[in-house]
């Protein structure tokens, strides 16, 4: 997607930017959490004047086993909830891509939403090796005592395997 920019404010009153290293290329994994919004607002900051923000959502694969195939639910049963299930997460996952790609129009930034399911560490891996960026931004992980799912980033992993600087953003923006 490019910049509307009509639709933006001018790159020379920039609405997120905060001043130090900014960088023309982001690659932003976010789902929509507190944690992942904190990753945001990181990213509009850091991403330069007219950059660009490559937009990861993974939706967790774990969500298949949720299916359950006990001897009380028949075929057509399952099929229900998960078209169900499927739905849901489809209308959840669109107001969390909307909402970026309005915050990149304002701050005249390019945006591209990419969707997977699967692992967020083997997806964002796999982005990485496709896109040449500058720079990649991740929220840190939900702290102790704070409900919510699991889904977790396998940070030894993904700082074995990256090529470019990753950033992570403190819980809450802190």
């Amino acid at each position: 997607m490019s910049v509307n920019p009509t639709a933006c404010a001018s790159p020379e009153a920039p609405l997120f930017r905060q001043s130090g290293k900014s960088y023309a290329s982001i690659l932003l994994a976010s789902h929509g959490t507190e944690g992942a919004r904190a990753a945001e607002r990181m990213a509009l900051e850091r991403c330069a004047a007219g950059g660009e923000i490559y937009h990861l959502f993974v939706v967790p694969d774990l969500w298949k086993g949720m299916m359950g195939d006990d001897w009380l639910n028949n075929v057509r049963t399952r099929i229900r909830f998960g078209e169900y299930l499927e739905g849901q997460l489809e209308k959840e996952m669109q107001v969390h891509l909307e909402r970026m790609e309005e915050m990149t129009a304002l701050a005249c930034l390019s945006y591209e939403p990419i969707v997977h399911i699967g692992k967020p560490t083997s997806c964002l891996l796999a982005e990485m090796s496709r896109r040449s960026c500058d720079l990649v931004v991740i929220g840190a992980p939900r702290p102790k005592g704070v409900e919510g799912l699991r889904s977790r980033m396998r940070l030894d992993e993904l700082l074995r395997a990256a090529q470019v600087p990753v950033m992570i953003a403190p819980y809450g923006g802190g």
